[in-house]
């Protein structure tokens, strides 16, 4: 008898199996369908599902690991020239330990004496089968008929979407908006992070507003950390080690950082053993070449200190420079591309081959173009000149400069781009002259990183004026016919939707591309868990 489930095909029909029979997915998600499948009257376990014949497993967090070179030899725990490369006879592995109490308990169930089957339903990919197999053989699973289940079980449906809003404030409200279902609202006080998380958990399992049955059906959490400094370019699943370079970047991240740990400590708390994945919104810029991040100060500050250029709104570039890749059709090993993340936070970044090269926000976010209240790039002098003038201290001045500066320091209308545009348009001169500075620094821009790449194949639009403000891309774009730029009028009425707004025959491809921050971080938390 053949059961489907999301088009999923399992064998349900026991014939000659006189044991019991081991469904082990990936995560507890996937084995949640798979338990549908079975059509099986389930009892959850601690780690697992068992009913009658059938028992139903997860690997989640992968279980097992490649040991580090230290394992081998404790003088490696440093690396150095000397000793590398570093190829041992035989790999040491080990069960991570954040999720040794999974390990154990799949170990127990797949190596009891009443199990006969083990159906292999991890991800039918390499990596997928290396999961199985490295548990396999920690486990020291023998004398078991082993069958591999082919599907593929990632999907990038949205199941639910949210907000927590005034933590630690009056007013605390979660809004909760499940995929398919009526919007559902809480307002109840949130002291602080853990309340909020267990408010979001509750919402995520309620019997009639929930999306999933029991939180142990997720697998990990991925969470958008501001800096990492130079330690990390690439995502990572948080520990102990992680969570101090969070720390140590406090200063370089004094808003989002603290903020960024605690929401962390506080899934950690709610959800014991589950994977947390920090994914950097500076690692994007790591792979600037110095020529592009030094700054022209005294080299022993970039050394003592790591004053440098960072840049930012990195999961956004990182993710809108792939999707501009693949929807223009471009050559994924050097095409080069320019990413104007056009909000009110705005960055532009160039990369080559999805390679950040150079982006335009620097050791803090307030370097760069004119935002809705960000100054982007002044004299530095500025902060000195201010400073006498006003008698202010410098943490004034910056303030100043953070807060209500860019279109609504020129403006004195609104930091919305909306509002000033609005202003504009019913004969406002200072709305005027806040617009026109901002698409002068975005062509601006956009023209240097042209020069630094020595030409470029595609420049993408993004974020709120990027993707919904019509006349501010023509107004750029008119600004950069000497490129060969021709833009199709009708094309860039568009908007929410990945659109090419160049004709054919433009030199240059110009595209809309939605950012999709969230969908970015999940991938990168699959990718690692």
């Amino acid at each position: 008898m053949l059961q489907e489930n999301n088009n999923c095909v399992i064998d349900t029909e026991m014939r000659d199996i006189m044991g019991k029979s081991v469904y082990i997915a990936e995560k507890p998600s996937v084995a949640q369908e798979f338990a549908k499948a079975l059509h099986v009257n389930f009892t959850r376990k601690d780690g697992y599902l068992e009913g009658g014949d059938h028992i139903v497993t997860w690997c989640v967090g992968h279980l097992v690991t490649m040991s580090y070179p230290d394992a081998y030899d404790p003088n490696l725990k440093r690396w150095s020239f000397d000793t590398l490369p570093f190829i041992p006879k035989e790999f040491k592995y080990e069960v991570i330990p954040a999720v040794a109490k999974q390990f154990n308990i799949v170990k127990d169930i797949l190596t009891r004496d009443d199990v006969e089957y083990i159906y292999v339903c991890t991800d039918s990919g390499r990596e997928g089968e290396y999961i199985y197999r490295l548990v396999r053989q920690e486990a020291g699973v023998k004398g078991k008929k082993e069958r591999r289940v082919w599907i593929d079980s990632q999907t990038e449906e949205v199941l639910a979407k949210g907000l927590c809003e005034r933590i630690g404030i009056d007013g605390s409200k979660l809004t909760h908006k499940p995929t398919g279902k009526e919007d559902y609202v809480v307002e109840s006080p949130m002291k602080d992070h853990q309340i909020a998380v267990k408010l979001v958990l509750d919402a995520l399992t309620d019997k009639d507003h929930g999306v999933i049955t029991d939180i142990k059906e997720i697998s990990a959490v991925g969470h958008r950390v501001l800096h990492a400094g130079q330690v990390y370019s690439d995502s990572i699943v948080v520990n102990e080690d992680v969570k101090r370079v969070i720390r140590e970047c406090f200063d370089l991240g004094p808003l989002h950082n603290p903020a960024n740990l605690i929401g962390i400590e506080a899934c950690e708390a709610a959800m014991p053993g589950v994977p947390q994945v920090a994914v950097f919104d500076t690692a994007f810029g790591q792979s600037m070449p110095k020529k592009a991040y030094l700054y022209a100060i005294p080299y022993e500050y970039y050394e003592k200190y790591g004053i440098r250029r960072y840049g930012f709104h990195g999961t956004s570039h990182s993710f809108v420079s792939k999707e501009t890749i693949k929807f223009a059709n471009l050559n994924p090993e050097n095409c080069k591309v320019i990413v104007c993340h056009l909000g009110n936070g705005a960055s532009i970044s160039a990369s080559i081959g999805g390679k950040c090269v150079d982006t335009s926000m620097g050791l803090t976010p307030l370097e760069g173009l004119i935002m809705g209240t960000r100054s982007g790039d002044v004299d530095p002098a500025v902060v000195q000149y201010i400073c006498n003038k006003e008698n202010k201290t410098v943490d004034e001045v910056l303030n100043i400069l953070n807060k209500k500066s860019g279109v609504l320091g020129i403006s004195g209308v609104s930091s919305d781009f909306r509002d000033v545009t609005k202003a504009e348009n019913e004969g406002n001169e200072r709305a005027k002259a806040a617009n026109e500075a901002f698409i002068y620094r975005v062509i601006k821009y956009i023209g240097a990183y042209v020069a630094a790449m020595n030409g470029v194949d595609a420049i993408a639009f993004t974020a709120g004026v990027g993707e919904n403000d019509v006349n501010a891309r023509e107004k750029i774009l008119s600004g950069l016919t000497y490129l060969g730029i021709e833009v199709d009028h009708e094309a860039n009425k568009k908007r929410g939707e990945n659109t090419m707004i160049s004709t054919p025959a433009s030199k240059v491809k110009v595209c809309v591309i939605p950012t999709n921050e969230e969908l970015a971080i999940a991938r990168e938390t699959v990718a690692l868990v």
